[in-house]
Parts: C-alpha cells; sequence; structure tokens
C-alpha cells in the first residue's frame, strides 16, 4: 500500500475517479492473459495524457516505486504483471487516432488506441496496416510496440517492428522522449525507436507512436490444404518458400487444433485430416489468381490430399478468423492452457513439428501445434492443470527443451509474444552472455533505480539442458 501522501500527490495528478487502489481494481490488475502468474500492485492509474504519466512517472522516481505500462493485458509472456508491486499505469484512456496522413502514408495515435479499430478506420481510407496480432480484437497498439507483436500476415509484410516510424515515450525519470517521425529515411544517431520496440516496458512508457502505411490491397482469397501425414504440410510450407512464394497468409494447424476450432466455429473445417495449411494472398486479382494456382500444385506435390478454395472473401474470412480463434477453442479443453512460440528458420519448420510432437511424448504431455507457419513461427500449446504441480512441472520441462530445439535450428525463445516474465530464464540461450551483459548495461544506464516493469527480460538463466537430435527423415 502506498503512503497517504503519495496517494494524495497521484490523485491530485489524474483524479479520483482514475486512481484506483480498492482490493477489486488491485485483483483485477494483478495478473494478464498468461497462465500461472499473479501479484498485486499498489495502485492502479488511469493516465489521460502524455504529461500525467509524466507526472505520476516523475513521483514514483522520487520514491523508487516500480512502474508497469499496461494495454489490454492480452499478452502471453507474463509482461503485465506487476512482479514487485507499484503501479500500474493503464495506458486505455489515451485511446485517440491522432491523425491519417494520406501524403505521407503515415498514421499517429495514442497507445491506448484498439489495434482492430484501428485495422478498420485505416482501411475505410484506402490505406493498409499489415501487422494483425491474432487478439486484435481486444489488444492495444502501444502493446504491440512494446512486445513486437507479429500476426497472421507476417510472412509477406513482416511485424510490427517493420512499421513503427517515430515514438513518444517516458522515460524513467519522467522526462518525454521523442523519437523518429514521419520519415522513410533517419540514421541521425542510435535508432532509438528501435531500441523502444519491443522492450516491454522496460526502459519507457510509450504513450504515442507514427508508423508507416501501405496501399490496400484490392483483391483477397483464401484457401486450405488437407493432409494425411503433419510432416507433408509441414514440409509444403518450406517448398512454397523454396518456389519463391510468399503468400499473405500461411498458417499451420495439426489435427486436434483442428478438431477443437470446428467445434467452436462451425465453418466445415476437415476434422479428419492430420494437419491443414490455410493460405491467403492479396494483390490484384491477376497475381493473386496466379499465385494460388502455383501454391496449388506446389500443395499437392508436397503431399496434400485435398484442396478448397474459398469461393468468395467472405468464405475466406470465416477461415482467417477460425484460425485466430484457436487459442480460445482450445482453451475449453483443459482447466489451463499454455501457448508458446518457439521460432525457427522457415526451412526448419518440418523438423520442429516433429520435435514438439517428440518432446509432448517424452514428457507424457498434451501439446496441440499451429501457428505462423510461413514465417517459422509455431505456437506449441500446451492443455493442462495448474492444480497439479506434478503436471505443470513436465509442462515446463517440455516447454524448455523445446526452447532448445528452436535454437539448436537456429531459431529463437520467442518471435512475437515477447520475453516479459515468462522467457527471461531463457534469454541468455538465445542472446548469450554477451548480449546479456550489453541488454543489462542499456537498462541500467536508461533506468538506474530499476524501478520500469521491474522482474521482465532479466532473470537467473535456466541451466541448459541435452535436447535429442532431431531425427530427419526422407533425407
Amino acid at each position: 500500500m502506498l503512503e497517504q501522501h503519495i496517494r494524495e500527490q497521484m490523485n491530485a495528478v489524474v483524479g479520483d475517479k482514475w486512481f484506483k487502489d480498492d482490493q477489486e481494481s488491485l485483483v483485477s490488475y494483478s495478473y494478464d492473459a498468461t497462465p500461472l502468474y499473479q501479484s498485486m500492485p499498489d495502485a492502479v492509474i488511469f493516465p489521460g495524457s502524455t504529461q500525467e504519466v509524466s507526472d505520476i512517472v516523475k513521483i514514483c522516481a522520487a520514491h523508487s516505486i516500480p512502474i508497469v505500462g499496461r494495454g489490454a493485458g492480452s499478452n502471453l509472456c507474463g509482461g503485465t504483471v506487476p512482479l514487485k508491486g507499484g503501479v500500474v499505469l493503464v495506458m486505455t484512456r489515451m485511446n485517440k487516432l491522432l491523425e491519417i496522413d494520406s501524403e505521407n502514408l503515415t498514421a499517429t495515435f495514442q497507445a491506448g488506441l484498439n489495434t482492430k479499430q484501428f485495422h478498420m478506420t485505416v482501411e475505410r481510407t484506402g490505406l493498409f496496416y499489415p501487422p494483425d496480432p491474432s487478439s486484435m480484437i481486444i489488444c492495444t497498439m502501444g502493446g504491440n510496440i512494446a512486445l513486437g507483436a507479429g500476426g497472421l500476415r507476417g510472412l509477406k509484410y513482416g511485424t510490427t517492428k517493420d512499421y513503427v516510424l517515430g515514438l513518444e515515450a517516458v522515460m524513467p525519470d519522467g522526462s518525454i522522449l521523442r523519437t523518429g517521425g514521419k520519415l522513410v529515411k533517419d540514421v541521425a544517431g542510435y535508432d532509438l525507436t528501435r531500441l523502444l520496440v519491443g522492450s516491454g516496458g522496460t526502459l519507457a512508457i510509450i504513450t504515442e507512436a507514427t508508423v508507416k502505411l501501405i496501399p490496400k490491397p484490392v483483391y483477397r482469397r483464401a484457401m486450405v490444404a488437407m493432409y494425411d501425414d503433419l510432416e507433408a504440410a509441414a514440409k509444403t510450407v518450406s517448398n512454397i518458400i523454396a518456389n519463391h512464394m510468399f503468400p499473405c497468409t500461411l498458417e499451420f494447424m495439426d489435427q486436434p487444433t483442428l478438431q477443437v476450432v470446428e467445434d467452436f466455429a462451425k465453418i466445415g473445417l476437415p476434422v479428419e485430416a492430420k494437419a491443414m495449411l490455410a493460405i491467403e494472398q492479396d494483390g490484384t486479382v491477376e497475381d493473386v489468381e496466379r499465385d494460388l494456382k502455383k501454391i496449388e500444385e506446389i500443395c499437392m506435390a508436397s503431399g496434400a490430399v485435398q484442396m478448397r478454395v474459398a469461393s468468395s472473401p467472405e468464405e475466406g474470412a470465416k477461415v482467417m478468423e477460425a484460425r485466430r480463434s484457436a487459442l480460445a477453442a482450445l482453451s475449453r479443453l483443459r482447466p489451463t492452457t499454455i501457448l508458446e512460440d518457439a521460432t525457427v528458420p522457415r526451412s526448419k519448420i518440418a523438423e520442429m513439428v516433429g520435435e514438439v510432437q517428440r518432446i509432448a511424448a517424452k514428457h507424457q504431455v498434451q501439446i496441440c501445434t499451429f501457428g505462423h507457419a510461413g514465417d517459422g513461427n509455431l505456437h506449441p500449446t500446451a492443455m493442462t492443470d495448474a492444480r497439479n504441480p506434478e503436471e505443470i512441472h513436465r509442462v515446463e520441462q517440455a516447454f524448455a527443451e523445446i526452447f532448445e530445439a528452436a535454437i539448436a535450428m537456429g531459431g529463437t525463445i520467442t518471435g512475437e509474444h515477447g520475453v516479459g516474465n515468462v522467457k527471461a530464464p531463457y534469454l541468455e540461450w538465445k542472446v548469450g552472455a554477451a548480449g546479456m551483459d550489453m541488454m543489462k548495461r542499456i537498462k541500467e544506464a536508461i533506468d538506474p533505480q530499476g524501478i520500469m516493469n521491474p522482474g521482465k527480460m532479466f532473470a537467473e538463466t535456466r541451466k541448459r539442458i541435452v535436447v535429442q537430435e532431431p531425427k530427419l527423415t526422407g533425407v
């Protein structure tokens, strides 16, 4: 609990309505969408402007009070759990779309703007913002930037980090930093914009951003490819890329995921298939039809047993929305659902899918696999029960081996969810001791008191494990 005089100072900044320290509010903001993690804050504050954020941060800095920035709390890395207590700054009041600049093809907005609303507004102007995280209906643009979110369209268009041009952010001492702008080129000094993107609130509180837009594609069409062999589906992904085809969306679902998603969405997905690829292309009518014909040929040559092409954009949209619902659908199976995002080079997709299966069987845990196969970003998802410590331990062991396997294939521990608290023990596995030292020095230089989202990004490194060499088949 904050001391009375500190409470009064903060209350004076935002007003009674936007300063909360009642039990219900504290509990409500003690967790996010990440299973297994919860910690109580001392206060929850809803700032209405960058200046209010600055004033609150200055109060926190003066009293060494931890600060956790938060959007909708939909992240899956424990990124907004207030592990050390302190103040949770909820940015959802700051939700204005400030400008769409059609001449410079940019948009500027406050951090709390809802992602789906932003997409819809931009597209009504004939422009397009490609990054599309699966939680876009509820997540915020500032949260996407803080954690470097990806999405289904990452293969063709890239992810959030590829679109952020400039930021406004409040630093740990309360000063207001502005980086970048509406510029295609800018190499004036260190790239502070890129430094803050994906930093998970450990360096600053992002309050405003400018992103680049592109012309909206005029045509979009989707199709699905069904397989009776999971490895053939995974190998198809590599073959599509090897043939220099880059669909807008190239998603993978294994049979358990398919069954649950169809039960949830009821759109006629082929639940008898061992795996399915959902493929979408956009562009001109001629380019889309040509690409899909070529991709269909590759799928059939790679082992697809059936192809279905959407008869309309609406039908294709239903398939992609069903894919976006995968986590919600899987969460119905067991009391606890843990979704991860091990990422490997695209050529290693087939091997990685096989490793996930082997590791799940070894530890006797239920893991379904789906994800953005086109950019190597798989989401192995464990259905478990937090009330069973022994089973949770086996799940944790399995994921540790999955991360190790991904790294051994030249991959990473997270492609789009961020490090937060969950991945912190594994970060050194990816970046090495020198990388950890560099990041810690950056953190200490910018946030010497360690008040910005403490407990995230840096944690005691887990002991490396010895992973069985992947068995290559068909070689």
